[in-house]
């Protein structure tokens, strides 16, 4: 039976005494806060380092002793401050971003680190404390009959302001609590985390129930129901809810074993890669297949972990949506179609403040979609997502301006979810593989550098297009993933200066595999030929790059490459034995030409002055000797066969294997006007590399980022592009250097560990990683 609801006078009063219980707690619970910031200080003077660095620690232990009383006191204050719900007033008139007078400073700096710093600590309180925070605020929504404003000192992210505001107030310095902050996070947690028992417990047993708590009194479902195979429902304590939570409690203590959390060499040996030695090479050998195998481990943890809830649904197949539940969703996507018709009207608000927010926001939808779902494969699906993206929203290395557009997916994934289970046991699937793309991109930038930029621009329009798509399956997911991919191929080469180097990288490339597919080519036409040793090797080590530098700079059918094409055979025939008058007297009239040409050559690949002279002496003292010996010539039908064969050469040309390519900085310079200073050419030393860690070079995406160290020097990198043929590969700095490096050469500092990935993992992997740790302590919010 439903609970009636309690007058309004003793509502006010209620809800006033949980909010005295409230600053009760909190004041009382303030000292610890100051034992977990003074113990973290007088920690730091036991560690090793510098002689700066451990003055630099005294000076804060220093500092903190100074002013812990007053801050103690401060917060204190603050915190026994009269606990009522803030009352909505007319919001003052905006301050001025700047005056004259103040030459143009913002104002208003310093509240903005603070709130900066306040939503870090939030962020992280939020995820501990997200139960119990939940069933008070509904708790308090039933008998305040308004939702908690965002400065309402009940939330994790307005205590958090508080502290950060007594702490800098007394005096404290600001990078001393940035010091601080995850000592403070673990007391906040547990602080509010007693808090919010304290004031739910206060409650209850003044019979205010939370909503959730309500749903458990309903009478059973129809026997016809999704997930009745669990058993009667009607029970609280042994019907199917009991049973399949249990079950899933199983689940995860069965699997813990499966997932490590760190440490390069354990890993689950599932989802396709044994482990076992393929291609001559360990597949366990590099990061990404280590990384690929825990993300599998990751998978078939969530598929134990619900397959009580789903009821043996097979994860390839999609459960029908329950009725309610179904016109949620769509409500929410009318909701989406108003706030795009209306955005232009609106400043977006990007602040970390805002992504705290949007967390809790998340949080709340879920609970909402909650009450709508009929089994209880539907609660546990929405849980896990709103998990998964509590998770995103808390990745604080992804700025709060792509963060705040990735909030809005949760509604679509979460319909994907539920029309395609496989969402979870796939890593390719269509959404994962976009949320993971978009927030490795985005992974290497920060606020400022983002917001605006086309990168956010087309963050932003992907998400639109999702949310306003008419189909909300795989299709639209798998439709902007493709392009966004062509979006970061452009994106990423679009300056100048970095186009420039990929277009003259580009024609290295294609120039030094065509100067090899030649040499292969005239190798196997004068295999059978009597062609003497001088003329070969000119022919293989000089000609055939000029026939590939004409290639690249006119084309393989241009006039100019064509005539250097005849000129290669031409010289075969000039050089070849010639026993009668006529011949002779054809090898002097066509010489001059032949000359001319091979000169015209030579100066195309930058051979000239006293080096040309001396390659066309070897060259016309062996047209002499030819000239006057008595052997047989070469017959005319073989020389015509091979101008016709190196006339149209590229129809016949295979894959080359690249080996080294003549790289410096210097040539770059040359060929693109940029500094040299801001190229750095990393070639190829004949250092041994093991070729996993080749074929590993080879699969990286560009867009990822990096931290290479070159030189002593380390550096943020982004991978921006790589040639056709994956023989090199352009790194950008976060201060526009690049880096051009050699397949093989990448693939060493893969292997020493001078170029490591920042993020191996993948967004939703970890996510869903954070899901399922937060599920195994406390494996009731699945089915609550």
């Amino acid at each position: 039976m439903q609970t009636p609801r309690a007058p309004a006078a003793s509502s006010r009063r209620l809800a006033r005494m949980a909010r005295e219980r409230w600053g009760d707690v909190l004041t009382s619970g303030a000292p610890g806060l100051d034992k977990a910031a003074a113990d973290f200080f007088a920690a730091l003077m036991d560690q090793v380092g510098t002689q700066r660095e451990r003055q630099a620690r005294r000076d804060a232990w220093q500092g903190y002793q100074d002013k812990r009383k007053d801050w103690l006191l401060e917060l204190a204050l603050v915190l026994r401050a009269p606990q009522e719900a803030p009352i909505a007033a007319t919001p003052p008139a905006p301050r001025a971003a700047f005056t004259v007078d103040s030459g143009l400073e913002l104002v208003g700096d310093d509240v903005v680190e603070n709130k900066i710093i306040a939503s870090r600590i939030a962020l992280t309180v939020m995820e501990e404390v997200a139960t119990e925070f939940d069933a008070l605020r509904l708790r308090m929504r039933s008998l305040e009959q308004t939702e908690l404003a965002p400065t309402d000192m009940l939330r994790p992210e307005a205590v958090s302001l508080k502290l950060v505001e007594a702490w800098l107030k007394v005096g404290l310095s600001r990078d001393d609590l940035q010091m601080a902050v995850e000592p403070l996070q673990r007391a906040m947690s547990a602080l509010l985390q007693s808090g919010y028992q304290a004031c739910n417990k206060l409650l209850a047993d003044q019979g205010v129930q939370a909503q959730q708590e309500m749903r458990v009194r309903m009478a059973a479902r129809p026997s016809g129901s999704g997930a009745s195979s669990y058993g009667d429902s009607g029970s609280s304590g042994g019907g199917l809810a009991s049973q399949a939570l249990q079950q899933s409690r199983q689940s995860l203590q069965s699997s813990r074993s499966g997932i490590p959390h760190s440490g390069p060499s354990a890993y689950p040996h599932s989802g396709g890669y044994s482990g076992a030695p393929m291609g001559g090479f360990d597949v366990a050998a590099t990061p990404l297949l280590r990384a690929r195998q825990r993300a599998q481990g990751v998978m078939v943890q969530l598929r134990r972990l619900l397959a009580p809830a789903m009821g043996g649904v097979d994860l390839s197949q999609a459960p029908p949506a329950s009725v309610a539940l179904a016109h949620a969703l769509a409500a929410h996507r009318v909701q989406a179609d108003v706030y795009y018709s209306t955005m232009g009207a609106v400043v977006e608000d990007y602040s970390p403040a805002a992504v705290v927010q949007l967390a809790g926001a998340v949080r709340e939808r879920s609970a909402e979609f909650k009450k709508k779902a009929e089994t209880d494969s539907e609660k546990a699906i929405i849980e896990v997502v709103a998990l998964m993206f509590q998770s995103i929203l808390s990745e604080d290395r992804i700025p709060s301006a792509i963060r705040v557009w990735f909030a809005r997916l949760q509604v679509p994934v979460l319909r994907v979810a539920l029309a395609e289970p496989e969402f979870f046991s796939n890593t390719d699937h269509p959404a994962r593989k976009l949320i993971d793309r978009m927030g490795a991109v985005a992974l290497g930038f920060d606020s400022a550098s983002i917001t605006g930029s086309a990168l956010e621009a087309e963050v932003r329009r992907v998400v639109q297009v999702i949310e306003q798509y008419p189909e909300t399956g795989r299709r639209v997911f798998q439709l902007v993933h493709d392009e966004f991919e062509k979006f970061l191929a452009k994106h990423l080469t679009e300056k100048q200066r970095t186009n420039q180097l990929v277009s003259v990288a580009q024609q290295v490339e294609q120039r030094e595999t065509l100067a090899i597919q030649y040499t292969i080519e005239l190798r196997t036409m004068l295999s059978d030929m009597p062609v003497r040793d001088e003329v070969r090797e000119f022919l293989f080590k000089t000609w055939a790059e000029v026939l590939a530098l004409s290639a690249v700079r006119h084309g393989a059918q241009h006039a100019e490459t064509a005539s250097f094409k005849r000129t290669a055979a031409d010289l075969v025939w000039a050089s070849s034995a010639k026993p009668n008058r006529g011949e002779r007297a054809q090898v002097i009239a066509a010489l001059p030409d032949i000359l001319h040409r091979l000169r015209e050559g030579l100066a195309l690949v930058g051979v000239a002055g006293e080096a040309q002279d001396a390659q066309i002496k070897v060259l016309t003292d062996t047209l002499a000797e030819a000239f006057l010996s008595k052997t047989a010539a070469i017959p005319l039908e073989l020389i015509e066969a091979m101008a016709r064969r190196l006339a149209n050469v590229e129809e016949f040309l295979g894959d080359a294997v690249l080996g080294e390519l003549p790289l410096d900085a210097e040539h770059i310079e040359l060929m693109t006007g940029i500094d040299a200073s801001a190229i750095h050419v990393i070639a190829d030393n004949g250092a041994p590399v093991d070729e996993a860690m080749v074929a590993w070079a080879q699969e990286l995406v560009p867009g990822d980022w990096f931290t290479l160290d070159h030189s002593g020097a380390s550096a943020q990198v982004q991978y921006a592009w790589h040639s056709r043929h994956k023989q090199l590969h352009l790194f950008v700095s976060t201060d526009s250097i690049s880096y051009l490096i050699q397949l093989h050469r990448l693939g060493a500092y893969l292997q020493s560990g001078l170029l490591v990935a920042r993020d191996e993992e993948g967004l939703t992997v970890r996510a869903t990683r954070d899901a399922l740790a937060k599920l195994d302590a406390n494996p009731e919010r699945l089915l609550e």
